[in-house]
């Protein structure tokens, strides 16, 4: 049986420091064979991608304001969910995952953390310099690094982010 096959970026060999395989993977294309051939060649996908990360807010309009808005985001959804809340969908331009303004009950002291999700853009000295003007707050200029340069931002609801574009 022939387990799966990888390549890496470049022809460059990264590899991981805990098991040795590359860094920079992915399977072969398997999209149009058969389910037999499928397993046989170790190429079954269970997850496709990630559909949305969830944004915990105190304020649905207050934050809607500011995803709109300050970083021009376009609504996909904007419906009930409950007495309480609404269920707002996002979308990031040109991006496939979605962003989701809701807390679910009992995670309210969520809001205000850093969140761990770091949004990617091609200029991060235009990106900062444009959500700036607009009001965006951060918490410094962006820094370079060895891996890429970033920023910190936070929303209205006092959620962290990272800004970053990849080093080149």
């Amino acid at each position: 049986m022939m387990g799966p096959r990888y390549f890496t970026m470049q022809g460059a060999s990264r590899s991981c420091y805990t098991d040795k395989r590359p860094s920079v993977s992915a399977s072969l294309v398997c999209s149009s064979l058969d389910l037999a051939e499928r397993s046989r060649l170790g190429c079954w996908r269970m997850i496709s991608h990630v559909k949305f990360v969830s944004i915990p807010v105190h304020d649905q309009n207050r934050a809607l304001d500011f995803y709109t808005e300050k970083l021009g985001f376009t609504i996909i959804t904007d419906q009930p969910f409950n007495d309480k809340q609404r269920w707002i969908e996002l979308r990031i331009p040109k991006a496939e995952t979605r962003v989701v303004l809701f807390t679910p009950e009992g995670h309210e002291s969520r809001v205000g953390a850093f969140t761990g999700i770091s949004f990617s853009c091609d200029d991060i000295g235009k990106t900062y310099a444009d959500y700036k003007a607009r009001g965006v707050a951060f918490e410094g200029p962006p820094k370079e690094q060895p891996w890429g340069t970033f920023a910190i931002f936070k929303d209205t609801e006092g959620n962290s982010f990272v800004l970053g574009t990849p080093k080149s």
